[in-house]
């Protein structure tokens, strides 16, 4: 029914680092050769959790916005934009909020989880409950059917999956549907719209998944059905009312390997974290000053690489050869430590150049970000505006 979307979001929490890069922005380079991508800056979001601190999210946003350029991600190619400029996710979240359970949104794991994590934080607000749901208006407000997520996230998708489908179940019963689809299928042209018939029947009676697949994948090809046809013959084919709003899937992403200076996962709560774009003499410094295998004392005691942060850097920069020599020059005080940091530090360099040179000329013409940005929420903004159109007229706001 609708083109395929990719969408994802990162909360401005200022510049980003290696994790990140590995964890999140690596594959968004990939998807955006793949798939049309939207990609936004979740400046709502930040104030969940950091409302009581709000100063720091507009420098933030675009520090971050610079790190997505620097990495490679491509405005002529996706959609860069800032959640807050589309005002449309705000009305559907409200509208949505309407009709969502309570429930529903206290048994989404991430909720206590957070709030254990975040004593100090007072986090019984009422925005905070709702985020789940403004993430589902972000995601639905696009239409959007494809969403990257690692395997924590996997519930908040779900919970969108679930609100999009008890709004098609409200909203999408128009009066005398059952008619107008039938007039609908009528448009399809007779070969078509038995075969149609026929997809329905075999979906609906027997469950085969592969006739609503080659149901949708015949409404999809058919160009001469209006929107409204479109939604309707989709409700129709799976027993439901007009599908205003699009499940979207997730798309599981691997989690980063990307540790931290200390062995642990790279975060700067741990202040253990290389940036992107920074300084070249400051990253040789930070790991050449890395722990190493604590049993390894003196430069003539063998070490372990397994128990030692450096060898998970070799892991992630290093090939077959270098991570060899690594194993057998550390378990027998073949090499020392400094000699083994070396390939580290010239493939962290290496893959930050490339970065750096992207990043200058954005650092020297901050314009040039607010103008991909602007462009970014104009292309944003239609979408949304078309979604909250329909949104509207299904829940009878439309006046027209």
């Amino acid at each position: 029914m609708y083109a395929e979307k990719v969408l994802s979001g990162m909360r401005p929490t200022g510049r980003l680092h290696l994790g990140h890069y590995h964890g999140v922005l690596a594959n968004w380079i990939k998807l955006q050769h793949e798939y049309p991508c939207l990609f936004f800056v979740a400046d709502w979001h930040a104030l969940t959790t950091a409302y009581d601190e709000p100063g720091t999210i507009a420098q933030n946003t675009w520090d971050m916005v610079i790190d997505w350029l620097a990495a490679g991600v491509d405005p002529s190619q996706a959609t860069l934009f800032i959640q807050s400029r589309i005002p449309e996710h705000a009305e559907l979240h409200l509208l949505l909020s309407m009709m969502t359970p309570l429930g529903w949104l206290e048994r989404v794991p991430t909720y206590k989880d957070q709030q254990e994590k975040l004593t100090q934080k007072d986090l019984a607000t009422y925005g905070f409950l709702g985020y789940p749901l403004l993430q589902a208006a972000d995601i639905l407000i696009y239409r959007a059917n494809r969403v990257p997520v690692g395997e924590d996230q996997v519930p908040h998708i779900e919970f969108t999956r679930e609100i999009a489908r008890r709004f098609n179940h409200l909203y999408g019963r128009e009066p005398g549907f059952e008619d107008k689809a039938r007039e609908s299928i009528k448009k399809l042209g007779s070969k078509r719209g038995k075969l149609y018939e026929e997809l329905r029947t075999r979906f609906q009676e027997k469950g085969e998944a592969e006739a609503l697949e080659q149901a949708h994948v015949l409404l999809s090809d058919t160009q001469n059905l209006s929107h409204g046809d479109h939604e309707r013959l989709f409700g129709y084919l799976e027993g439901g009312g007009k599908m205003i709003l699009v499940e979207p899937d997730a798309m599981l992403t691997e989690a980063s390997r990307m540790p931290g200076l200390d062995g642990q996962k790279m975060s700067k709560s741990y202040g253990n974290t290389i940036a992107l774009r920074e300084d070249a003499e400051s990253i040789r410094k930070k790991i050449r000053t890395m722990q190493t295998d604590p049993q390894r004392v003196r430069r003539t005691d063998p070490g372990d690489p397994e128990k030692c942060p450096v060898w998970q850097f070799h892991q992630i920069y290093s090939n077959a050869e270098v991570k060899s020599w690594v194993q057998q020059g550390c378990r027998s005080a073949g090499i020392g430590c400094i000699e083994c940091k070396q390939p580290v530090i010239d493939g962290v360099l290496a893959e930050q150049e490339p970065m750096r040179e992207r990043a200058r000329m954005y650092e020297e013409d901050p314009q040039l970000v607010r103008n991909i940005i602007a462009d970014g929420c104009e292309k944003a903004r239609k979408l949304a505006q078309e979604t909250m159109r329909d949104v509207r007229e299904a829940i009878g706001l439309d006046y027209a």
